[in-house]
């Protein structure tokens, strides 16, 4: 078969493409060998030049550049790859991923996108009615994640309030401190917390000095340690003083679909940012904000002429431009929507369930192990630990170690003045037993 580079992706030509696609990927990954390849940045350098005035044909260049792709990635489906909120996705995601890229539709105007808007709209009261059951009509906007949905939370409070303070615990994202900065509100007021919590009684200490509305912002599995601020006491305490509860639930927010855990108060959000590339084995992007009244959405409609004109709208034809801060956008909703159809929310609960049962594993094989410490029991899927006497300096050198070996892609948290390795577990086929060695090979390094 012949291979024309400028061929468009019609599903014979992407087809035609994707098993050298695949072929590449596997040859790649046997070239990196392990989670992380080796060397460092200085490893990955080549000469090629990125912009040739000649190109190479369709089949070179798509496996030249899949193998170096996949040989210099961290891998996210090795068990050893566990720095970050970074899960490996699920085979179905993936190939819907592919659908959406070779329909390629545009979520700005409804004549790009016919049933992929209808298909978002679905997604979207779906998952808003998770978050709220008893609200009259909730709904739910697509965004990249939770720095996105962090960011239209607070603006949707301000033209909702007014001019608000952002009051967050000391926990919080660092998305909510740059939100605040893109919106021209004051820095947020910090609260103190307690074992990676926030302290409600510092909360309502902190809202009795603010002076107007505000905004309080709650953390459900805190970057650092997984934890969940005690929700319900902040629902209270936001609900008294007159206050917007923005939950980020970006992590967590997966419990949703568990039978075995649940998230209390959520209902009591005003918005919730909910991430499923973290914890819901997604492609990149697959966020949401999810808002108790859709009415505050209308404060981000807009028009263009040239998408959503007038007549067009009041003769049926939905405009799209108020569901998002950007215009042009994919069909992330469509790789979501085939994932739940596929698992059900018992199947992607159970896949949580898992993930969480791992970490409370591992995290007994640490606490048992003699020349390693626990920093808590986990609250979701990440675990802290560190060797026993060692100091933060090589501490930091034996992540490192791991990582410029292409070992292992530990992760770091500065917790309670201590620095700590961090394994996030999102492998939803792992056991301890896949951890055992590398907690053995962490305490061997400390020397």
């Amino acid at each position: 078969m012949t291979y024309e580079p400028a061929a468009l992706a019609a599903p014979d030509a992407v087809r035609a493409l994707v098993s050298v696609a695949l072929d590449a990927l596997a040859e790649g990954a046997r070239q990196r060998g392990g989670p992380v390849p080796a060397g460092g940045p200085a490893a990955l350098a080549v000469a090629d030049d990125p912009v040739p005035a000649t190109g190479i044909g369709a089949v070179a260049a798509l496996a030249a550049l899949t193998r170096r792709f996949a040989a210099g990635s961290a891998d996210p489906a090795d068990p050893w790859c566990a720095a970050h909120l970074h899960c490996p996705p699920l085979a179905v995601a993936a190939a819907a991923d592919l659908v959406a890229s070779v329909l390629n539709p545009s979520m700005d105007s409804w004549d790009q996108a016919p049933v992929a808007s209808e298909l978002e709209g679905e997604l979207t009261r779906g998952l808003a009615r998770l978050c709220h059951p008893a609200a009259p009509a909730p709904d739910a906007l697509v965004t990249t994640g939770g720095t996105e949905s962090n960011l239209i939370a607070l603006l949707l409070a301000r033209e909702t309030l007014g001019r608000v303070t952002v009051v967050c615990g000391r926990n919080a994202h660092h998305s909510v401190a740059r939100a605040a900065w893109l919106l021209g509100l004051a820095e947020p007021v910090p609260v103190d917390c307690v074992d990676d919590r926030v302290d409600p009684a510092a909360l309502g200490a902190a809202l009795a000095r603010v002076a107007g509305p505000a905004v309080v912002v709650a953390t459900l599995g805190t970057t650092n340690t997984g934890a969940l601020d005690p929700l319900p006491e902040i629902a209270a305490t936001a609900r008294a003083a007159g206050a917007w509860l923005h939950v980020d639930a970006a992590y967590a927010g997966a419990l949703l679909f568990s039978d075995r855990r649940s998230l209390p108060a959520l209902d009591q959000a005003d918005s919730v940012a909910l991430d499923l590339h973290k914890f819901g084995w997604q492609p990149i992007a697959a966020g949401l904000l999810v808002c108790a009244d859709s009415g505050v959405l209308r404060a981000l409609s807009t028009s263009a002429d040239y998408l959503s004109a007038d007549d067009d709208t009041e003769a049926g034809l939905p405009d799209l431009l108020g569901r998002s801060l950007r215009t042009s956008r994919r069909p992330d909703a469509f790789k979501i929507a085939v994932t739940l159809r596929a698992l059900g929310r018992s199947g992607v609960g159970a896949l949580v369930d898992h993930c969480c049962d791992t970490a409370t594993a591992v995290a007994g094989a640490v606490r048992a192990h003699p020349r390693l410490r626990l920093w808590a029991e986990p609250t979701l899927s990440t675990v802290l630990f560190r060797p026993v006497d060692a100091p933060d300096a090589r501490v930091a050198e034996i992540r490192r170690d791991l990582l410029s070996s292409g070992t292992a892609v530990l992760g770091r948290a500065q917790v309670d003045g201590e620095l700590w390795l961090k394994l996030t577990l999102l492998h939803p086929h792992t056991a301890v037993e896949d951890y055992a060695p590398l907690l053995d090979l962490v305490a061997g390094r400390a020397g």
